[in-house]
């Protein structure tokens, strides 16, 4: 008979890996939409907060120096889950999963030099924030209740405001788009596997992509040059993209616990496509890399695929440290010049200690090693070089945990 692991010897060791899970990834992904918390047994809560800050610095095309212009950022995530039975368990989850911030300054080409303009000294900006409320159900099934199937609806806001500044961006310098925030639904579903006795679980979780339907305000000086009004305010579409997520953990001795996380994300099905920018560049259709369905704001090329791995040791009956290493693989290169990074690799450590028997304190930080991009504009146009950056994160996570008995 194989070694008995026991699940409750390695509860310390568990949830202290995805503290500080992902950070700056491909796209516009940040929270890694994470549900382990709803896989937890019994009553489980749990309040995470995250900082991240980044150094992304580069040269312009014309040599200049570009000064950091990754902002920290930091966001919250939430969840609670309870058993209604040996069978049904009910959850809600919140996150902030996807967003940017950039912000550029300095002497360089992505800063409005020019002493006649308005906007003078003004550098090219970005800011995306993304909320999301997540209700899942979850059923149990098989004569020991080793599997589980789960899902629910998907609330999720999001916002949105871009500046391009500087010679970099062309005729599309002095540009300034903000999307009002916008409330829409899609929905979660997956299937997990357990097997208390050696501490395994698996889980795979779909989650759809969500249709936004908002308006932005747009200025963009250059569209009377073609014929248009400068300023508009009209309906956009933006949709958030679809993504699969596999968690899975095993235990491989009484004391210490193995994990994995897989991700992919259709990044290069996304796209901002505010409709005055994208008419302005259809009126100069045929010029270098401007098609005739005109440029989208901001686009990526491939699909983000993010893997890390992670022990867990139970070192003493109330503390655990945990270690990971992980792997981003970016969402293309060249990169929008808002993001531009190509993926990341990272490492980090972790600690968990229990307060009590129910409550217990959760601290990890990762390092971060930023893949070097170069910075491209809608038209493809490569106007920036970025090489050997870095960052870091750092989380903090209160968790609540008690058994339910339905004998």
């Amino acid at each position: 008979m194989g070694a008995n692991f026991n699940l409750k010897t390695l509860t310390v060791a568990i949830a202290t890996l995805s503290i500080a899970s992902v950070a700056s990834a491909a796209g516009l992904d940040r929270s890694g939409q994470d549900i382990t918390a709803f896989l937890q047994n019994g009553v489980y809560a749990e309040a995470v907060y995250t900082y991240i800050d980044g150094d992304v610095t580069g040269k312009d095309s014309s040599g200049k120096e570009i000064d950091d212009i990754a902002e920290s950022y930091d966001f919250f995530r939430y969840g609670v889950k309870a058993d209604i039975n040996d069978t049904f368990s009910v959850g809600v989850l919140y996150d902030e999963p996807f967003g940017a911030a950039a912000d550029y300054s300095g002497k360089n080409d992505f800063v409005d030099q020019n002493p006649l303009s308005p906007r003078n000294g003004e550098g090219t900006n970005v800011e995306v924030r993304t909320e999301s409320i997540t209700g899942i159900v979850g059923a149990k099934l098989g004569e020991n209740k080793n599997f589980q199937v789960y899902g629910g609806p998907v609330a999720q806001r999001v916002k949105a405001n871009v500046k391009l500044r500087g010679t970099a961006y062309s005729i599309a310098n002095g540009y300034s788009t903000n999307i009002s925030a916008d409330q829409d639904y899609g929905w979660l579903a997956g299937v997990a596997y357990s097997k208390p006795e050696i501490a395994l679980q698996a889980a795979l979780t779909y989650r759809s992509e969500i249709e936004h339907n908002t308006q932005a305000a747009e200025i963009y000086p250059f569209a009377q040059r073609v014929g248009l009004s400068p300023n508009r305010i009209d309906n956009i579409e933006i949709t958030t993209p679809e993504s699969v997520n596999f968690d899975f953990q095993t235990g491989i001795n009484p004391t210490m616990l193995a994990t994995a996380k897989v991700r992919w994300v259709p990044w290069s099905d996304f796209a901002i496509t505010p409709s005055l920018y994208n008419e302005t560049s259809q009126k100069l259709a045929g010029q270098p890399g401007i098609p005739p369905e005109g440029l989208d704001l901001v686009s990526y090329d491939k699909d983000q695929w993010q893997v890390e791995l992670g022990l867990a040791k139970r070192l003493t009956p109330v503390l655990a440290v945990t270690g990971t290493v992980g792997w981003d693989s970016g969402a293309g290169n060249p990169v929008t010049s808002l993001g531009p990074i190509e993926g990341y690799y990272s490492a980090g450590l972790g600690a968990k200690y229990n307060l009590t028997d129910n409550w217990a304190i959760s601290a990890g930080g990762k390092y971060l090693w930023f893949g070097d991009a170069q910075g491209q504009i809608p038209s493809k146009t490569v106007v920036s070089n970025f090489e050997d950056n870095d960052g870091f994160a750092l989380g903090v996570k209160l968790s609540y945990q008690a058994k339910q008995n339905f004998n």
